[in-house]
C-alpha cells in the first residue's frame, strides 16, 4: 500500500520540491580585500540602508541560536521517509531532472558553485550529503530535491549582481533539505490518503465516499501550497543564519528580492517562475529584516562578493553566448511555415506561394 502511494504522490513531490545540496571539504571562500565591506559605510544603490544590527542577541531557543546550527534538530516532525530512503528518492527524482535538462560541464564554473555551496552546507544543520550541479538556463530559478541534489540555473548566476547574492538564494535552498520539508510534505499527502481509503470503502453508496475521496484529491495541491508556504517561511530563516555562518552579509538576500521586486514593478510579469507561487512580498522581506536584527549579532565585514565570482560569471555568460551563436549558426536545418515562405517571396519580388521551397527527393545523376 505505502508503494502505491509513493508512486501517486511522486509527480506532485517533484513539483513541490525545492531543497538543497552536500556535505564537501572544500575551504571558504575569501573575499577581496577592496570587496569585504565595512557594515558603516555599506549602501547599495537603489536599495535601503543595510539593517541594523545588535552587538549582543539573546536567543530564546536553539533554532534562533546561529552557535548551536549543526547541534540542533531541524526537520523533526512526521516524516514517513528514513534520511536513507530520502536519499534514495531524491537520486531518483535527481536522474528524472537530468534527463530532461541540460548541465553546464565547464570545470571552472561547476567547481566553484558546488565550492560556494558546499561551503554553505558546512555551516548549516544538513545530516546528508550535497550534490550541486548547474543547469543550463536562462530562468532565474534553484532548486533542491530530497537528498541533497541541488541545481542552480546558470541564469540565477548571471541574474546576481553579488557572490552574497548567489549564496543566499543557495542558503534559502539547502534550508529546504534540511528542514526536510520535500518528504515531510509528501507524509502529510499520504496521511490524507490514508485518511480517506476507509470512507471509499465502508462510506455510504459507494460514489458518496469516492466523492469524497476525489475531494481531497482536490483539497491535496491547496494543501500543498500552505505547507509550502509555511515551508518558505522556515526556509527564509534558516538561511539567513546559514549565510550569516558562512560569513556573507546577510542582507543581500533582502537586496536581491528588492531588486526582483523593483523589476515586477516596472515590468509586471517579469518575476521569474521561481517567485510565481511564493513571491518576494513586502512581508517576506520585512520578517527577514527582523530576523536580521533579532537573532544575527552585528559583525565588522561581511564577504559581499569576490573576483572569482566576477570571472566565473564573465565566463559562464560567454560560455552562453557561444552555444546560443552555435545553435543560430548558419547551414544548420531549420523549419519554416507557409506564412514564412509566402513573406519571404514577397521580399524577392515575386508574390506566388507555391511550396517550391519544399524539401524533395531526387535520383542523384550517378545513380545507377
Amino acid at each position: 500500500m505505502q508503494a502505491i502511494l509513493q508512486r501517486m504522490i511522486r509527480p506532485a513531490l517533484l513539483g513541490a520540491l525545492t531543497v538543497g545540496s552536500a556535505l564537501a571539504q572544500s575551504p571558504p571562500p575569501t573575499p577581496d580585500p577592496a570587496k569585504a565591506e565595512d557594515r558603516s559605510g555599506q549602501s547599495q544603490k537603489g536599495q535601503q540602508q543595510p539593517v541594523e544590527q545588535q552587538d549582543t542577541v539573546h536567543p530564546r531557543n536553539s533554532r534562533e541560536d546561529v552557535e548551536a546550527i549543526g547541534n540542533r534538530k531541524v526537520g523533526k516532525g512526521p516524516n514517513f521517509y528514513s534520511l536513507e530512503k530520502e536519499i534514495a528518492l531524491g537520486k531518483q527524482l535527481a536522474q528524472e531532472v537530468e534527463r530532461s535538462s541540460k548541465l553546464i560541464d565547464d570545470p571552472v564554473v561547476t567547481e566553484y558553485v558546488n565550492r560556494v555551496g558546499q561551503n554553505l552546507v558546512r555551516n548549516s544543520d544538513a545530516r546528508v550529503p550535497f550534490t550541486i550541479k548547474v543547469i543550463d538556463s536562462d530562468e532565474v530559478n534553484a532548486f533542491a530535491l530530497p537528498g541533497g541534489f541541488f541545481y542552480v540555473n546558470s541564469g540565477l548566476i548571471l541574474r546576481a549582481q553579488e557572490e552574497s547574492e548567489l549564496a543566499g538564494v543557495m542558503a534559502h535552498e539547502i534550508s529546504h533539505v534540511t528542514a526536510r520539508h520535500g518528504t515531510k510534505n509528501a507524509t502529510k499527502g499520504q496521511i490524507l490518503q490514508l485518511a480517506a481509503i476507509p470512507l471509499v470503502l465502508l462510506g455510504p453508496a459507494g460514489l458518496a465516499g469516492y466523492g469524497l475521496y476525489e475531494g481531497l484529491n482536490v483539497a491535496l495541491p491547496l494543501t500543498y501550497l500552505k505547507f509550502s508556504r509555511d515551508a518558505e517561511r522556515e526556509a527564509d530563516f534558516l538561511g539567513l543564519q546559514y549565510m550569516y555562518k558562512a560569513g556573507y552579509d546577510p542582507n543581500a538576500y533582502i537586496t536581491f528580492f528588492e531588486r526582483i521586486q523593483a523589476d515586477e514593478k516596472r515590468r509586471p510579469g517579469t518575476i521569474p517562475k521561481v517567485f510565481s507561487t511564493h513571491p518576494p512580498t513586502p512581508e517576506r522581506i520585512e520578517n527577514a529584516q527582523k530576523e536580521i536584527a533579532r537573532i544575527l549579532p552585528n559583525r565588522p565585514e561581511y564577504i559581499v562578493t569576490t573576483s572569482e565570482f566576477d570571472s566565473v560569471k564573465e565566463r559562464l555568460r560567454n560560455i552562453m553566448f557561444a552555444r546560443k551563436v552555435q545553435g543560430n549558426a548558419p547551414g544548420k536545418p531549420s523549419l519554416r511555415t507557409r506564412t514564412e515562405q509566402k513573406q519571404k517571396g514577397q521580399t524577392q519580388g515575386t508574390t506566388e506561394t507555391t511550396d517550391d521551397d519544399r524539401p524533395t527527393l531526387k535520383r542523384r545523376p550517378d545513380s545507377p
